[in-house]
């Protein structure tokens, strides 16, 4: 387009870097290969720098007389340099050369400069939608790689797929995920990728040395864009140039970091620093999740010695404590048929003043179905962060459970989620007893039902929606409160409970755990109690605070 209207034999388009405040050749004709690739203008310097510093064009009549011309292309006597500017900011500059003295004129001057005006802004647009579409591919493949992570519990196996996926994001030379030692003082290399090979890595890093020891110890991701310059480097590769280290975070607490390495100076970028910092949430609950589910299956070979240890593992699984929400009174209690069982119960939070509340129980007992529980309640963590409605969670669970299928295996959950700001509840149901409700004294069934998971792919599961009211009152419960039998055989049943429900729901969610645990142990009067039995409850309180 500029060759139609001005003559020229050397043309580039160089575009700022605002961070180092450089300019990069981007497009060219004219310059050898080599020196393309190499160049870098600082702003301020040479005749493209000054023209992007004070944001005008320079014309030079003849380069050999103007002391702010740097050579990169022989022969050149004459340039035009105009400034690309989009909405008062700079993003690059146009030049033009050539080997005649006095070649261009103040109307090819403001003919460029009319050029770069339309120029800059298609520039922008394309960097835009660019930047658009690969934010798109990216958080699809965060997606993708989020949910297929959550189903490999084996650790090593799911190291060596980290690194296969992440390369599907990032375009690195070396990969390696390093784990904190049992002692908490070292990260250990336990996965490393060289060019695609994998190689074995004996070096431990104690905590705070070297750009990954850094990234733990900070508890923040370090990109390195030169690590000659970087006294930090601790230098284990040779051909390394620039190098990301981002730390694997599990609740508030570091178990590793993953660390990317290439042979090019400034290859990773901030927008690869985000990804990755995403990225390694997800892996650090994977990683935690794999270690766990490991950790269970040794447990269940030698249960009869360390039935005690495992009974503590799986509470550790449930909150350690309930969650405060100010227009809630939240209760809840699991109490397994055998030293550990296969029900569970959590909360997460949400943003917006929202909090998710599940309960689930797994098909089976003992030992077998704690370990499916503990894949359970990783896979809900792993896809908390989406903030996903009941149904939708109901369905992604499904999703990840059956490409993990377990011949007998199968969970039915509720899963809920709380506004407190609107006090509104959505709720969906995979199998477990339909919730009960107390609204204005009375006694509501929330007809919620739906197939469990982990059994059927195309399963759909209905949502519900409440707008609640102070003193309502919220049930949810496993089969095993309804299913407790006394010695005749007989049921405690559903009457039962909402008796005890409707006696409570005027005094508070804890009335409700406790009276039904009661109930349920004088109705089993010593009976061999054959499933687990779990109860969470909540009661919307009178508060008369200010809504903000």
């Amino acid at each position: 387009m500029v060759r139609k209207v001005i003559d020229y034999e050397i043309f580039a388009i160089l575009l700022l870097n605002e961070k180092t405040q450089e300019l990069r050749i981007r497009f060219q004709v004219g310059y050898a290969r080599e020196i393309a690739e190499r160049t870098r203008v600082k702003v301020g310097e040479g005749v493209t720098g000054i023209a992007a510093q004070r944001r005008e064009p320079i014309l030079v009549d003849d380069v050999t007389k103007d002391p702010r011309y740097i050579s990169a292309v022989p022969n050149v006597r004459s340039e035009l340099a105009v400034p690309l500017i989009v909405k008062n900011r700079l993003i690059g500059v146009i030049d033009i050369e050539s080997p005649q003295p006095n070649h261009f004129t103040e109307e090819h001057k403001r003919l460029l400069t009319l050029i770069g005006s339309r120029m800059a802004v298609g520039i922008e647009n394309a960097r835009l939608y660019t930047r658009t579409t690969r934010q798109a591919r990216t958080l699809v493949l965060l997606n993708e790689i989020s949910r297929e992570l959550t189903s490999i519990l084996n650790v090593d196996e799911l190291l060596k797929r980290i690194g296969e996926l992440l390369s599907r994001l990032i375009d690195y030379q070396m990969f390696s995920i390093l784990l904190v030692d049992a002692t908490g003082e070292k990260l250990q290399h336990r996965f490393s990728l060289r060019f695609q090979e994998n190689i074995q890595l004996k070096h431990d890093i104690p905590l705070g040395r070297g750009v990954v020891g850094y990234a733990a110890q900070q508890k923040q991701a370090v990109l390195v864009p030169d690590v000659a310059k970087d006294p930090r480097y601790i230098n284990l590769n040779p051909e390394t140039r620039s190098e990301l280290a981002v730390p694997l975070i599990y609740k508030d607490k570091v178990i590793g970091v993953l660390d990317l390495e290439h042979t090019r100076r400034g290859f990773f970028t901030d927008d690869h620093k985000r990804t990755v910092t995403t990225l390694a949430a997800q892996v650090a609950i994977a990683i935690e999740n794999a270690q766990l589910y490991e950790q269970i299956a040794r447990q269940e070979k030698r249960l009869e010695r360390d039935l005690a240890m495992a009974r503590e593992l799986q509470f550790r699984l449930l909150p350690p404590t309930l969650p405060k929400v100010p227009h809630l009174d939240i209760a809840a209690k699991f109490v397994p048929a055998r030293a550990i069982g296969g029900d569970l119960y959590d909360f997460m939070g949400y943003s917006l003043s929202r909090t998710a509340i599940v309960i689930g129980d797994v098909s089976g007992k003992g030992a077998p179905a704690a370990i499916y529980a503990a894949l359970v309640s990783g896979i809900l963590r792993s896809h908390a962060p989406i903030e996903p409605a009941p149904a939708e969670m109901l369905s992604a669970v499904n999703f990840s459970l059956g490409e993990r299928r377990i011949e007998g295996q199968f969970v039915s959950l509720i899963y809920a989620v709380w506004d407190d700001q609107n006090r509104t509840l959505r709720v969906a149901n995979s199998g477990l007893p339909r919730p009960i409700y107390c609204h204005d004294g009375k006694i509501e069934i929330i007809e919620a039902t739906g197939l469990p998971l982990g059994l059927f792919e195309d399963a759909d599961y209905d949502e519900f929606s409440f707008q609640a009211k102070p003193g309502d009152m919220f049930v949810f419960f496993s089969d095993g409160i309804l299913d407790a039998r006394n010695k005749a055989g007989d049921l405690f049943g559903r009457h039962k409970a909402e008796e005890i429900v409707a006696h409570c729901a005027n005094v508070s969610a804890d009335c409700v755990v406790k009276s039904l645990f009661k109930a349920v142990a004088e109705h089993a009067a010593g009976e061999e109690t054959f499933d687990d039995q779990t109860v969470v409850a909540f009661r919307v309180k009178n508060n008369s605070g200010k809504r903000k």
